[in-house]
Formats: C-alpha cells, structure tokens, sequence
C-alpha cells in the first residue's frame, strides 16, 4: 500500500567548503555537510553530505547528495538513505527530487522505498513531499 508523507524540516547546520572555483568565468564546485530536524509526517533528524555547483547566475546551480534519516515514518521507527538530485535555474525555476535507496532502511522502515520533492518557499522555508511503501 502506497502511503505519503508530507511536512517540513529546519536546517539545523551548513558546514560548506569550496574545492574548485573559477578564477575569472565559470561555475564554482562546493560540498556541504547539513543537518536538518523534520516535523510532519516524518518527524526526526538527518544528515546530509552535498555536492554543489553554482554558476555566475545567482538562480542557476545544482546539486546530489546523500541523506540519512532517522525517526519515525507513519509511526513506524528506523533510518534510512535519500538520494537528492536537484537543478535551479532563472528560466525553468527549481527541480529538487528525492529516490530512497533501496535496501537502506533499518527498524521497522527495512522495506520502504519510494520518491518524493522538496519544495523552498519565498521565505526559505522548505517543505517535503514522500510517496512510500512498506
């Protein structure tokens, strides 16, 4: 059975450190480490490893990563790993997608796979989407 997850989390630390910058032109190569609390239907805490390339256009970058979370998912407790991919850019706007690993998930989240987006509003706020099965 198909179930779905929706709230929002707080970035609770941002420990960023560029690895390759263009001197004059170009996109600059940065990683992050992040650390996040989620509420909602996901309620717990995560920790992120990210890749990122920014460009001169303040609205274009992109980013991968990996995430583990751990908590409670529909009142079921465990971990588990998420695969980010996402794209900004000034003319098409945001794209941020999530895929749970398979075989990530420990406690009573061992099963579960699924997808879902991140959503950033005005504010910076972030919000979550998750379609998952167990």
């Amino acid at each position: 059975m198909t179930e779905y997850a929706k709230g929002t989390f707080t970035i609770d630390g941002w420990d960023q450190e560029t690895f390759d910058e263009a001197e004059a032109e170009g996109a600059t190569l940065a990683q992050a480490t992040v650390t996040k609390t989620f509420t909602g239907d996901l309620t717990g805490t995560s920790s992120t490893r990210i890749l990122m390339c920014t460009t001169q256009v303040e609205t274009s970058a992109a980013y991968v990563g990996f995430e583990r979370f751990s908590g409670t998912a529909g009142g079921r407790t465990g971990t588990f790993v998420l695969h980010h991919s996402a794209t900004a850019d000034a003319d098409a706007g945001q794209a941020l997608h999530w895929a749970i690993v398979p075989d990530s998930g420990t406690g009573d989240l061992r099963t579960i796979r699924g997808t879902g987006q991140i959503t950033v509003d005005a504010d910076g706020g972030h919000a979550y989407t998750l379609e998952y099965t167990l």
